[in-house]
Formats: structure tokens, sequence, C-alpha cells
């Protein structure tokens, strides 16, 4: 793999820094110490331009080149995850119920080595930023970080992310033009009927029965009202009803979670989803109050950047180990706010054999740090040769 070689030198301080973030989580915007940190190194490093409080506690550093040129972001997530670590290693969490879970701890080191990088050697043109993401996990800080100006104010052109994926060989990458990481919606569903005595049910109007024909009416939508080539999932995650045994409750409560890769098949999912419950749940003399919430937009990656990207990718790994046509994930993610304000491209690397992301045995690979910087490295000073 031909990574940079002195990057490969300070492989062992980058996965330092890595371990040391681990050991000590934070989530969402509470990232105060890992911000500190990061805003630290990266005067040491000599980074021209340092700057804090970006979306609450994100950090953004700016590294410039020798001359004019693109303006290129870098974006890593710092938060990580409520979850009590069972990973057994030396550097694991030691905060009871919080957890690196979904390497956030690599991104955030990966791309605080291309940042010493860059501001050693500065053999680019233009000028790179640095960001550095709190609240990715459901405190939508990408939309945090660009409503206060980030885009605009640092002059960012184009805009590229990147996130390790257990299952995928480590350090090598996949990509593909389009969505990428799906919209996460959620919704929760009143049904109200008349409660009254198990054995007299002829006297209700049964909510449980009703949520029951519901919940398989619901997932009729996807197999009926979306195109078989695109892609839709609706998961019915939680049924809250009852407090006895033989008394059939006034009310039952349905909440779940819808996924789509365009933003049209989201709109016809919403749509029918609030058709359907209210046909169903009219049908049998009940009634339903449902609430709706949109959460992070599709994860859309532009065709030229994919394309610069896939290209870089394939300098650092080999064009072997570069899917360039990769399948999208159902998972949400808040960089799409990003990609709504720059054109720019989310990139995965793989992380090798590993548990999966959000479980408590999973653990960020090291391995894969020189292959993540020195893509990070190789976007920046390519673009210089293809401006």
């Amino acid at each position: 793999m031909p990574v940079i070689n002195r990057i490969a030198d300070f492989h062992g301080e980058i996965a330092a820094w890595r371990r040391d973030l681990h050991a000590h989580p934070e989530l969402q915007y509470d990232v105060h110490r890992t911000a500190d940190r990061v805003a630290t190194l990266l005067r040491e490093f000599g980074v021209d331009e340092v700057v804090t409080g970006i979306g609450r506690t994100g950090v953004v550093g700016v590294i410039r080149g020798r001359g004019p040129g693109k303006t290129i972001g870098l974006r890593a997530d710092m938060d990580a995850l409520p979850i009590t670590e069972r990973t057994g290693k030396p550097y694991a969490s030691t905060v009871s119920g919080r957890m690196h879970a979904c390497g956030h701890d690599g991104h955030t080191a990966m791309l605080l080595g291309a940042a010493r990088y860059l501001a050693e050697t500065r053999a680019f043109d233009g000028s790179a930023v640095v960001i550095f993401q709190p609240a990715e996990e459901g405190g939508a800080g990408g939309r945090a970080m660009v409503e206060d100006g980030l885009m605009g104010r640092f002059g960012i052109e184009e805009v590229y992310g990147m996130h390790n994926i257990p299952g995928l060989a480590a350090g090598s990458f996949g990509i593909r033009e389009g969505g990428i990481m799906a919209a996460s919606d959620q919704f929760s569903i009143l049904i109200e009927g008349v409660g009254g005595h198990a054995a007299l049910p002829h006297n209700t109007i049964d909510p449980v029965m009703v949520a029951a024909q519901l919940i398989t009416a619901l997932h009729t939508i996807v197999s009926r009202n979306v195109d078989p080539m695109r892609h839709a999932v609706l998961s019915v995650t939680m049924v809250e009803a009852g407090e006895a045994f033989n008394v059939i409750p006034r009310t039952v409560k349905l909440t779940g979670t819808i996924r789509t890769l365009d933003e049209q098949v989201r709109t016809v999912m919403e749509t029918q989803l609030r058709t359907v419950t209210s046909s169903l749940v009219e049908a049998f003399g009940a009634t339903a109050e449902i609430h709706y919430r949109h959460g992070y937009p599709v994860t859309v990656n532009a065709p030229a950047q994919t394309a610069y990207a896939a290209k870089v990718a394939a300098e650092i790994a080999g064009p072997e180990r570069v899917n360039a046509n990769a399948d999208a994930t159902m998972g949400g993610e808040d960089f799409s706010y990003m990609l709504q304000a720059r054109p720019g491209a989310y990139i995965f690397i793989g992380n090798g054999d590993s548990s999966e992301l959000h479980t408590d045995t999973y653990d960020f690979n090291d391995d894969i740090i020189p292959a993540g910087v020195s893509y990070w490295v190789r976007l920046v000073e390519n673009a210089s040769r293809t401006a």
C-alpha cells in the first residue's frame, strides 16, 4: 500500500492520540476535552488559524499552501456514544456508560495526522480546512456548524468526509455517486380507542388490535408504493400499551423509523404513512395522532468530487482495493448537511474484521491510520494539479 512514508513514520503518535481520545469519550456537544485537545495539537503543528466554538463546540483549522488555489474542507466527527464498553483494551473508556463505539476517535486522530503533515510540508496550492465536528450521533452537529457560517467564513469550495466500516478489508475504500447514506426520519403514532374489561371486548374499541393491524399495513408501504429499484426501510421499533392482563387499554403508542436514499421516496413514505394510518384507524372507529420528525437528510455525493475521491483512494490503496460503486447504507449521517452546502464526497474506509459499529466490543483498527491519513493528504495535494 503506497502510503506516504512520513505519515508511516509517525503512525505510532497518531495511534496514541486516538487511544487517548478513546479513553476519554464525550457525548454530542459536550466534547470540551476532545475539542481542547484537538485545538492544542493544531496549534502545536503550526496550523495557520485555529478557531474554536464553531457549531457550539466544533474546531476548525486553516492550513495555507504555497499560493492561490482551491479551498478544500476535510471533516471528522468527535463525539462518542452512550454505551458501556466491553473491549477489555488497556485504553478502554474511563467514563462509565460512554465509549467510542463508532470510531470517531479514529476519524479525529487521522485528520489530526493529516493536519500535521500538511502544516509541515505545504506541498499544495490553496488552503486545507480541517473540520472537527461535535454531535454527529443524533445532535446534528454538522448542521450547527453550517448554520454557524462554516462554509462562507472559511471559503470552503468542496468538502469531504470519511467513515470506517467493519467487514470491509482493512485500508480499502468504498464510495458511490449519489445517495450513499440514508435520510433518517422518526415517527410516533398514538392510537386512541375505548378501553374496558378484557372479558367484554365488544364494549370497547381495542387499540391493541388496531395497532396490530396497522403494523402489518405500514410494512406494505415499501413493497407497494416504492419502485423496487429504489430503496426504503420502514421499521416499527416500539409498542407501548396497557398496564394489566385483564384490561383493554385506551391508547397504544407505536414508534419507528423510516430510511430513504432520495427525497422523492422520502416524501412518498411520509405521505403514505399518514394516509394508511388515518384510513385504517378510522375504519375501526379509533383515532390517531401522528408525529413525524425529519432527521438527517440523504448524504449525496456529487459526481465530480466522487470521481476525484475514488481516484485519490486508488492511488493510496490500489485500484483493486477501491469499490467506486459500493452499496449505500441505510444508516444516517449528518455530513449530509455539509454536502447540501457544498459539493463533495463521503467515503468508507475498511476497518477489517472487527465488531460492528455501535456495539460494546467495537474498536477502531489503528492499522488503517496510514491509509486514512494519506487519503486526506492526497485529496489536498492532488487538487493543486487538477485546479
